[in-house]
C-alpha cells in the first residue's frame, strides 16, 4: 500500500476509534470542519490548496495526504498544489520547507490514481 493512503487509513482509523469512545466530542469537531468548509466564497479547490499549505507549515503528514488528495479531487493540479506548498515554507520557512517531502509523495501518488 503506498505510504500516503496508509496515512488516509489512519485517519479513518482514529476517527471510527473516537466516535465510538468520545462521539460528543469528535462529532462536534467534524460538525464545525464541516460548517467551516461549506462557505460560497471560495471554490472547494481553492479551499483545498489552502489547506495544502496550513498542513504543510503545521507540518502534519497526515493533514497533507487528506488535503492533497482533497486538492486533486476537486482539479488540483501538480504545480498548484506544490505553488500551495512553497507558500507555507514562506511563512513557517525551513522545517515546512522538508515538508515539502511528504507533500511530493502524495502528489504523486494521488495523481497517479487518477490519471
Amino acid at each position: 500500500m503506498p505510504r500516503m493512503q496508509e496515512k488516509l487509513d489512519e485517519i479513518m482509523t482514529l476517527t471510527q476509534s473516537l466516535r465510538k469512545d468520545y462521539p460528543t466530542e469528535t462529532n462536534a469537531f467534524l460538525g464545525f470542519l464541516n460548517k467551516a468548509e461549506s462557505g460560497k466564497a471560495l471554490a472547494i479547490r481553492d479551499k483545498e490548496l489552502i489547506n495544502v499549505a496550513l498542513a504543510v507549515a503545521a507540518q502534519c503528514e497526515w493533514c497533507i495526504a487528506f488535503h492533497v488528495e482533497q486538492a486533486v479531487k476537486s482539479g488540483a493540479d501538480r504545480d498548484e498544489i506544490i505553488e500551495a506548498g512553497f507558500m507555507a515554507v514562506i511563512m513557517h520557512g525551513g522545517p515546512a520547507y522538508m515538508y515539502m517531502t511528504p507533500l511530493l509523495d502524495a502528489i504523486d501518488e494521488f495523481l497517479t490514481e487518477t490519471n
